[in-house]
């Protein structure tokens, strides 16, 4: 499932010129793009890794330095992505996924979607294992951790997206530098539904088990440079406090997320504005794409940035301001769930099962949702205290002894079970395997 977005031909609302006429039209253009009706069928997941140039050790990349961008280039060949190389084919790995690079030097996988989760995961570790040997034949390693602890923030990637990015974050605060250099995540994407209800049956339910999923997935308690504090997900951290506007949208008071997205992307402000032909370039592009501060893709739309920017918004600027939404759970034609650690090993299966699993059936949507209901909008505390918050671990095993109930395969099941017992233990995915641990008493939780 890929992030970029396409306009629907029945949209409806922009001009030939690919204008936009007004906010309504606007808003139903979004909600017509971000919400792609249809039985639920696909699952995709993206896997990011830090990466570090020569030898680290197994718990991270200590001193490790970060790689040339000259060196991943060569390094990946024909499926180097054009952001470090402007002439790459950019080709799909053989699985299907597509290589990207984050601001810090981050790899990124990209699945294509599949009709099971099971195909899924054996395409992507087929993948996962083609980009190491493709990096290590240049010295280049990738490091299954959320968050890097040991090296300072450093941004690799020139591009003037970027660049408006930190330059936007810098402003609020030391999180967003933070965020796009020295975190890593296991993102999973699922349809949005079958109709308007349905939608919203399964937005509801992803939004309300966030919390604790992503407690039962914190693995990420080190960032350097983060202010002082103890938290189960540094990187979750980093997101709900880089810009409030943009990572957390008041979803609990939506009836209706397909109308009420529209109105939220409006007023998030423009974390940047394109300039030229809006063509990013290589990573030596040094064109200037910071935002007037504070204004929305509302305000420009509306004409208040005239002055400012010279020209009013088309379809190819909302769309390019929809992929600078951050939020727990993004709309991109499907739903893509954002709130979980990048998992040591292959471990990245688990919480693609699990999801597969929570989402297979309007049943198991409903009863998810109600499991996890006086959970929901508990971001702060999960992402603080993870499995520590003993409410919220309760959360995370009953939801993930639902979803081993619902999964495709027995593999997957006995996955999940043992995750749901190691959440039981309170204990993280870094901290072993527990197939053989003895159960606690129920007042341990």
């Amino acid at each position: 499932m890929a992030v970029t977005l396409e306009s629907p031909e029945s949209a409806g609302c922009a001009t030939e010129q690919g204008e936009l006429s007004s906010r309504a039209a606007a808003e139903a253009y979004i909600g017509g793009v971000c919400f792609k009706l249809g039985p639920p069928a696909l699952i995709g997941a993206e896997l990011e890794w830090l990466t570090v140039q020569g030898e680290c050790s197994a718990s991270g990349p200590s001193a490790a330095p970060r790689p040339q961008l000259s060196a991943m280039a060569d390094a990946l060949g024909p499926y180097a992505p054009r952001s470090i190389a402007p002439d790459s084919p950019a080709l799909a790995l053989p699985g299907g996924s597509r290589v990207t690079l984050e601001p810090g030097g981050q790899i990124e996988l990209s699945s294509a979607p599949y009709g099971a989760a099971a195909q899924l995961c054996d395409r992507l570790r087929d993948d996962a294992r083609l980009l190491r040997e493709l990096l290590e034949s240049r010295s280049i390693r990738t490091v299954s951790a959320a968050a890097d602890a040991d090296r300072r923030p450093k941004r690799l990637l020139q591009l003037p997206r970027y660049r408006a990015m930190e330059r936007s974050f810098g402003g609020i605060g030391p999180f967003g530098k933070l965020m796009m250099c020295n975190t890593a995540a296991t993102q999973v994407s699922v349809d949005a539904g079958a109709d308007r209800a349905d939608v919203t049956a399964r937005w509801s339910a992803l939004y309300a088990v966030g919390p604790a999923l992503l407690a039962a997935f914190a693995c990420s308690p080190g960032l350097r440079g983060a202010p002082p504090g103890t938290w189960a997900s540094q990187r979750m951290r980093a997101w709900l406090r880089l810009d409030n506007t943009r990572t957390r949208p008041p979803v609990l008071d939506w009836a209706d997320p397909i109308a009420a997205y529209g109105r939220w992307a409006l007023d998030v402000p423009l974390l940047c504005v394109r300039r030229s032909d809006g063509a990013e370039g290589g990573n030596g592009d040094c064109a200037e794409w910071s935002a007037p501060p504070g204004a929305t893709f509302a305000d420009w739309l509306s004409g208040a940035l005239d002055d400012e920017v010279g020209r009013r918004p088309g379809i190819g600027d909302l769309d390019y301001h929809l992929t600078t939404l951050f939020p727990p759970v993004r709309a991109s034609g499907h739903l893509e769930v954002r709130y979980i650690d990048a998992q040591p090993g292959d471990a990245w299966t688990v919480p693609v099962h699990v999801i597969d699993a929570l989402m297979s059936s309007p049943a198991v949507v409903a009863e998810a949702n109600s499991i996890a209901a006086p959970l929901a909008g508990r971001w702060v505390d999960a992402a603080r205290y993870g499995l520590a918050d003993p409410d919220i671990r309760a959360g995370a095993v009953a939801l993930l002894r639902l979803a081993a109930e619902h999964t495709a395969t027995d593999d997957a099941a006995r996955a999940v079970e043992s995750a749901a017992k190691r959440c039981r233990h309170g204990r993280t995915p870094t901290e072993g395997d527990f197939e053989h641990s003895p159960e606690p008493t129920e007042t341990a939780l």
